[in-house]
């Protein structure tokens, strides 16, 4: 589990194909690995990875065939920088919201542009994932947890702050740039559920309770 706040932009080392899989090395920066040991999860852009090998200047993970085919992983090349976070111990401050580091659908940018000093993107969804945002909801875009600014038909806004461009790799997005989404988990839950009760909580109930748009 995660909270969408980067602690740290790594750099891809390298990519080592590895029996049809990838064997990716990072370096990984400002990250503290003072706590970091072989099999704790790292979030990778979004992406929830286990560390396989490692030592002070490198950080190494396999990528399985699934992952390169659901996530823009597979895109990455030598040099890529790339938003880190380690998993959410238990007592720390929750900045963000709860991410599992589960990507469900990439995303595109399909705009960008300035607003005083923050900078205004648009996202174009996978049309399956439309239903889980919702405007002022929470998303995660490449690892990084954002409010959703507005809504539109096959995608939505989001407004990015100087800080936030500083300390993670949404300061290289350009039109045309695949971004990981995961979609709010409440979101995600709230719908499986909502046809197997019998109670009186149904979607008009949530909605006129300000719960869902």
């Amino acid at each position: 589990m995660f909270t969408g706040i980067i602690t740290a932009v790594g750099q891809i080392t390298l990519l080592a194909p590895h029996a049809g899989d990838i064997r990716l090395h990072i370096h990984p920066a400002g990250l503290d690995l003072a706590d970091v040991k072989l099999g704790d999860s790292i979030a990778v852009n979004g992406v929830c990875l286990t560390v396989v090998d490692m030592n002070a200047d490198n950080l190494q993970f396999d990528v399985s065939l699934e992952t390169i085919q659901r996530t823009s992983l597979g895109q990455l090349t030598t040099g890529s920088d790339v938003n880190l976070e380690k998993a959410l111990a238990v007592g720390d401050r929750l900045g963000g919201h709860f991410v599992s580091g589960h990507v469900d659908g990439l995303g595109e940018v399909i705009s960008k542009t300035a607003a005083a000093r923050s900078w205004q993107y648009k996202i174009k969804v996978p049309a399956a994932l439309e239903r889980y945002i919702a405007e002022k909801g929470s998303i995660t875009i490449d690892g990084v947890s954002l409010t959703v600014n507005g809504v539109f038909s096959g995608g939505f806004g989001i407004n990015i702050i100087p800080h936030t461009l500083q300390e993670t790799i949404i300061k290289h997005y350009q039109v045309g740039t695949k971004v990981n989404l995961e979609v709010d988990l409440i979101a995600r839950y709230l719908e499986r559920l909502l046809p197997r009760t019998t109670s009186n909580i149904t979607e008009d109930f949530l909605s006129q309770h300000g719960y869902i748009r």
